[in-house]
């Protein structure tokens, strides 16, 4: 494993939201972000459906592979304070270009572009509009460990109370937050002080 004390994630970039009406009317905020990865769709895929490989980057666990669709699969979230776990059934998998499921109630989407440097990689998730800088700057952390997995560089996956200890996490929870045009929300949240 590569030293994770040499790690330094760079500018927030590649990310975007957008608000939509669900169809109830209410608010349904999606967050959209692109990386481009050094690394062919096809190992990018491996690493976007498989146990082993999700392990060491995602911020959920996979009791089963996600590569196929209808496929019903267990996901923990890494870090969370009680224990997440929520079944998904993948209800898309064109390998290796598109999959789709839902974590937590959350619809994912991820598509894979075949580019000249390896893969454009494209994550739209549903997220409460209070935690999309949140988001943004875990999923960031996210794709560079995962990068750097790709690349035969572990550094360890970085998710969850864990990543937002982290000086840089705290960062592009801020420069998101600007890019975005939202308030930078008090998280981890300060106690709440007697009186």
């Amino acid at each position: 494993m590569t030293d994770r004390t040499q790690y330094t994630p760079g500018p927030a970039s590649g990310a975007q939201i957008r608000k939509d009406r669900g169809q109830n009317g209410e608010e349904k905020w999606t967050l959209i972000l692109v990386r481009e990865l050094r690394h062919a769709p096809e190992k990018v895929w491996e690493a976007l459906t498989d146990p082993a490989h999700l392990r060491e980057w995602a911020p959920f666990d996979a009791d089963g592979n996600l590569g196929a669709v209808g496929s019903r699969v267990k996901l923990t979230t890494v870090g969370a304070p009680m224990p997440h776990v929520t079944e998904t059934t993948v209800t898309r998998a064109d390998a290796p270009e598109l999959l789709e499921y839902k974590w937590g109630g959350f619809d994912m989407r991820w598509e894979l572009e075949a580019s000249a440097g390896g893969t454009r990689l494209t994550l739209w998730i549903n997220i409460g509009h209070r935690f999309i800088a949140m988001g943004a700057a875990g999923w960031h952390i996210c794709f560079d460990v995962l990068d750097r997995l790709l690349a035969g560089q572990p550094i360890g996956r970085m998710v969850g109370p864990e990543a937002m200890k982290f000086g840089g996490w705290q960062r592009l929870n801020a420069e998101y937050a600007k890019q975005f045009g939202i308030e930078t929300p008090n998280w981890p949240p300060q106690a709440a002080q007697k009186s």
